[in-house]
C-alpha cells in the first residue's frame, strides 16, 4: 500500500539531499530520519538532547499516522533510544519532526550532521467510539496482568 506524504524543508539552510527521509532498503518498514544539525552534538549518559530533523511532513488522511521509532542499531550497540519510545506524528500536525534522543548507556554518543537518527513508519489509525458499560466480554485471561501469562 503507498500513501503521498508532503515534506517541507523546515531549514533553508542546509544540504536536504542528505535530510530527506529514505528507505535504506527495498523492503524497510521504516524510512530514515537524519540529524540536521551544522555540528556535532554530545549526547552524555542519562542526557536528552532533542534532534531536529530539518523537515516537517503533512500526512493529508486521517486514518494514518506517522510513528517514529528509535534505530534498533543505535539502541543495541550503543543505547541510544527515543525517550518518549513511539512519537506520534498525527495527520494535522505540521511542525518540524524532532526526535528527543536519550543515551542510556554510560559512555559520550555523539550525533553528526546528517546521521539517521530514528525512522518514521506509516501506519493505519483506527478512531475509537467508547461506549460505557458495567460489564465487559470475559476472556480466558480475564484481569490477570504483568506476567500472568507466563515470564
Amino acid at each position: 500500500m503507498n500513501i503521498d506524504i508532503t515534506v517541507k524543508k523546515v531549514k533553508k539552510d542546509f544540504q536536504f539531499d542528505l535530510f530527506l527521509p529514505s528507505y535504506a532498503t527495498p523492503g524497510s518498514a521504516g524510512m530514515d530520519l537524519h540529524a540536521c544539525v551544522k555540528e556535532p552534538i554530545v549526547i552524555k549518559p542519562r542526557q536528552i538532547y532533542k534532534i531536529p530533523t530539518g523537515i516537517a511532513i503533512h500526512i493529508n488522511d486521517s486514518n494514518v499516522g506517522g510513528f517514529v521509532f528509535p534505530r534498533s542499531g543505535l539502541a543495541s550497540k550503543h543505547g541510544i533510544s527515543l525517550v518518549n519510545a513511539v512519537g506520534v506524528i498525527d495527520s494535522d500536525y505540521v511542525g518540524e519532526i524532532i526526535c528527543p534522543m536519550i543515551n542510556l548507556s554510560e559512555t559520550d554518543y555523539t550525533v553528526n550532521p546528517g546521521d539517521r537518527i530514528a525512522q518514521i513508519v506509516f501506519l493505519p489509525v483506527y478512531c475509537a467510539n467508547l461506549i460505557l458499560t458495567d460489564e465487559l466480554q470475559s476472556t480466558e485471561r480475564g484481569t490477570g496482568g504483568f506476567g500472568s501469562t507466563g515470564k
